[in-house]
C-alpha cells in the first residue's frame, strides 16, 4: 500500500453526534465532563486514545477550537501530528504542534499559510495547489515514513476520507447520551453516500469487536469492507 493504514477513532453519542451543538462554542471535550451520567466514564475514551497510532491526523479548525493558538507551549510527546489546515492555525498554533510532536506535518493549499514562517527541524509542510487527501497520505508515507495513522477530524473531513475509500478501520467509543440537532456534526457529514441508481458500499463495515465499557459506554471496532 502506498499510503498509511488508517483508523478513524472518535467519541460519539448514541445518535452519532461528535459535538454537543452546531457552533464552535459547543465541544464534547468541554461539555461531556459537565454531564452527570456521562462524565463518570469519559476517562475511558482518553485512556484508549493513548493506545492509538503514534501518528494522529487532525484539522486546524478543530485544534483552533480547542485553543492551540493561545495555549502555552506543551511538553514533547512521542506522537507525530498531521494538521490539515488552510487558515485556522496561527503561527503560534503551528509552533505549539512543533513543540508537542515528534514530527509535525501541515497539509495545506494556502501558499501563505503561517507554517511557512515557522522554523523548526521537525516541521514538514505538504503544500498542494489542488487539495487531495490521497496524495497527502501518499506523501506522508513516502516523505515522513508514516505507516499507520489515526484520524480524529471532523465530520466533513471524515466524509471526504470515506468517499475516497481512505479508511481501513473504524474504532468508535459511544457515550451514553442522545444529543440531537439536525445541524450538529455527526461522525460522517456531507451528502449521502447512497445513490438512487447505484447502492454504494463505501460505508459497509465488518464488526471486529464490541466491548462493553464501564458506566454504560461501548467500544465498537470495525474493518472497512472494499
Amino acid at each position: 500500500m502506498d499510503r498509511p493504514i488508517t483508523t478513524l477513532f472518535m467519541l460519539m453519542s448514541v445518535d452519532g453526534k461528535i459535538s454537543t451543538g452546531a457552533t464552535d462554542e459547543f465541544d464534547v471535550d468541554l461539555d461531556f465532563p459537565k454531564i452527570a451520567g456521562v462524565k463518570e466514564g469519559l476517562h475511558q475514551y482518553y485512556e484508549i486514545e493513548q493506545t492509538t497510532d503514534l501518528w494522529s491526523f487532525n484539522t486546524g479548525r478543530v485544534q483552533a477550537k480547542m485553543g492551540v493558538n493561545e495555549k502555552k507551549m506543551p511538553s514533547k510527546t512521542p506522537v507525530s501530528f498531521v494538521l490539515l489546515d488552510n487558515h485556522h492555525l496561527t503561527e503560534h498554533g503551528v509552533k505549539y504542534f512543533c513543540e508537542l510532536s515528534k514530527q509535525a506535518v501541515v497539509v495545506t493549499s494556502n501558499a501563505s499559510h503561517p507554517a511557512f514562517h515557522v522554523k523548526a527541524d521537525n516541521l514538514h509542510i505538504i503544500y498542494q495547489e489542488k487539495p487531495s487527501l490521497l496524495n497527502a497520505l501518499e506523501r506522508l508515507k513516502a516523505e515522513c515514513g508514516c505507516e499507520r495513522l489515526t484520524v480524529q477530524s471532523g465530520g466533513t473531513v471524515n466524509g471526504l476520507f470515506l468517499r475516497e475509500k481512505l479508511f481501513d478501520y473504524v474504532d468508535i467509543v459511544v457515550a451514553p447520551l442522545l444529543i440531537g440537532g439536525k445541524d450538529t456534526s455527526t461522525l460522517i457529514d456531507g451528502d449521502s453516500l447512497m445513490s438512487k441508481t447505484e447502492l454504494s458500499k463505501l460505508g459497509v463495515l465488518k464488526l471486529l469487536a464490541c466491548e462493553m465499557l464501564k458506566d454504560s459506554y461501548v467500544r465498537l471496532r470495525y474493518e472497512v469492507m472494499r
